[in-house]
């Protein structure tokens, strides 16, 4: 052993000796010297033990890492590397080739941490305990926007991916009548597979909202304007029981002629879709915006958040009355006022202000 030992250590110290006079070679060199070290400076500092190409450790936080389909060792090298979860994907792909046995990673999503050590990654890749189901879960009234970057959070697929194969809702059975691919996603509990792709991923979800409105038997004709007043009952409800009311008020304003006057249209068409209770004077002045339900009659081009079963359900079967007004009376519980005028109205009003008033004073934020 000691016999053996001793050629190495020779060795290394002569490589040593060898990039030390290369590094006073490169400081005589001066400007040429520091081209050179530009190019090759990673791996001196390596060589000579100044820096290291891996992180040592166990990690920190959490990501998920998918491996999928065909990839080989230099793949999920690489996956590591994008991920954060190792330092160098040559780091990880040489510690593979240093395996006694080849190594083979299974297929599917593992839960890692960022910055862990090489061997650290590997070891984790190699236990079953961190295989993960890729779960996405919608919640009724997020954005389509919002369920893409919740799908490629989970799924390690590239948002862009989900946004540019949104642009044509249509491939996906989409009715040519909606402006985009909005309100079409079904909020559910969705489980993929790693070899699902952003295409396979937006087709599961609006083959279900297909399922969904013929299970409350919307027709093919009137899908735009049901999902579109679902959308706005969801984003606009305090409680699932109050939806059908809602519904209810909105439909009774579209048949006296008078405009919505949604705020949750307005904000999602500023681009703020999750500002549902304040707008500003000036937004809903603007009747550019295609979505203002303050300055424009009728329903908004098209709907502005995915609707669940209990708001399409309101759409398709709002409750029977007069109302023309409702505003929420307190802002925490979702609590509900109806009103079928004008002086109705301001007294609910005066109700979510004093509301608010004690709700502020108390340090809340629901108001700001």
């Amino acid at each position: 052993m000691t016999h053996q030992a001793r050629p190495e250590k020779k060795s290394k110290k002569r490589l040593i000796i060898v990039l030390s006079s290369v590094l006073v070679a490169l400081l005589v060199l001066g400007g040429t010297g520091a081209i050179v070290w530009a190019n090759f400076g990673e791996r001196i500092s390596l060589a000579l033990g100044w820096t290291t190409n891996d992180f040592e450790g166990q990690g920190r936080d959490e990501v998920i890492v998918t491996i999928r389909s065909g990839d080989i060792g230099e793949d999920v090298a690489q996956t590591l590397e994008d991920a954060g979860v190792v330092k160098t994907s040559q780091a990880f792909y040489q510690l593979l080739l240093e395996q006694k046995e080849p190594v083979e990673f299974q297929v599917g999503s593992y839960q890692l941490k960022l910055e862990m050590s090489s061997q650290a990654a590997l070891d984790a890749l190699q236990d079953e305990a961190n295989r993960v189901e890729l779960s996405v879960v919608l919640p009724e009234g997020i954005s389509a926007q919002d369920a893409f970057e919740r799908a490629a959070k989970v799924t390690g697929l590239p948002l862009s991916d989900f946004e540019e194969a949104a642009k044509d809702p249509s491939k996906f059975g989409v009715p040519q009548n909606f402006p985009s691919i909005e309100g079409f996603l079904f909020p559910a509990t969705y489980i993929f597979e790693p070899d699902d792709t952003a295409e396979s991923i937006i087709q599961t979800m609006v083959d279900r909202m297909w399922q969904a409105l013929d299970e409350h038997g919307v027709p093919e004709s009137d899908v735009l304007r049901v999902v579109t007043l679902a959308s706005i009952v969801q984003k606009e409800a305090g409680s699932t029981e109050d939806m059908p009311k809602i519904s209810r008020v909105f439909l009774n304003r579209i048949d006296v002629g008078m405009n919505l006057q949604s705020d949750a249209t307005v904000s999602y068409g500023t681009g703020n879709p999750d500002n549902t209770v304040w707008t500003s004077d000036a937004e809903r002045e603007d009747a550019s915006n295609k979505y203002n339900t303050y300055a424009n009659p009728g329903l908004p081009i098209g709907p502005i958040g995915l609707p669940g079963d209990a708001a399409i359900d309101a759409a398709m079967n709002p409750a029977d009355g007069a109302w023309i007004f409702f505003t929420a009376v307190n802002l925490e519980s979702g609590e509900t006022a109806f009103a079928d005028d004008e002086a109705g109205h301001q007294a609910n009003v005066a109700r979510l202000h004093e509301w608010c008033s004690a709700h502020e004073s108390s340090g809340g934020k629901y108001c700001d």
